[in-house]
């Protein structure tokens, strides 16, 4: 996998830790708590007994669309030959290859860890799919301590997604990966 540069990855934390630091002055906007153990259960009832990745995939990012509030994209990119590529999703149309180390999800599959980013516009280096898109949650998906991909959301409402997103589908993905 190709690592970014330092610099390049040093830069986007920082703007990671200063979109923190928005959040935290101010109160969440819009977005209601969504039921992410409702949630978990419902994917569990959808995956049950299917065995192909593509379709448990989309039945999740499906599912996700329906029940989280204030988004505008929710989807998988999947590692293949060292890059992100588009998998199942639900909103516009997407970028379909992201190199590891850029944007908000390649940043998010090179530290393997979740990046939530309160306005993207302060984010060094934000891959604009979608110009309406103002925040942005990407959590890594690691099977037997493996990245395979990432669950990118984005939102048209600035910091739209904080810790308890980032818990809920952090658990959300633990029952996924079990069936991919």
């Amino acid at each position: 996998m190709q690592q970014p540069s330092d610099k390049s990855v040093s830069s986007r934390l920082k703007a990671f830790a200063d979109s923190d630091r928005i959040a935290a002055a101010k109160p969440t906007a819009t977005n209601a708590d969504a039921d992410y153990s409702m949630i978990c259960r419902q994917l569990e009832g959808l995956i049950d007994g299917e065995k192909d990745r593509v379709a448990n995939l989309a039945n999740c990012s499906a599912l996700l669309w329906q029940e989280l509030t204030d988004i505008n994209w929710v989807g998988f990119y999947l590692i293949k030959r060292n890059k992100l590529v588009l998998g199942p999703f639900q909103g516009k149309p997407a970028c379909s290859r992201i190199e590891i180390g850029q944007g908000v999800c390649g940043t998010a599959a090179a530290i393997s860890k979740t990046v939530i980013v309160a306005d993207v516009h302060q984010f060094p280096g934000h891959i604009a799919c979608d110009l309406m898109s103002k925040s942005e949650i990407v959590v890594p998906m690691l099977k037997d301590g493996q990245l395979i991909g990432v669950l990118d959301i984005d939102s048209p409402v600035v910091d739209r997604f904080d810790h308890r997103d980032q818990q809920g589908l952090e658990e959300l993905l633990q029952v996924l990966i079990l069936r991919l």
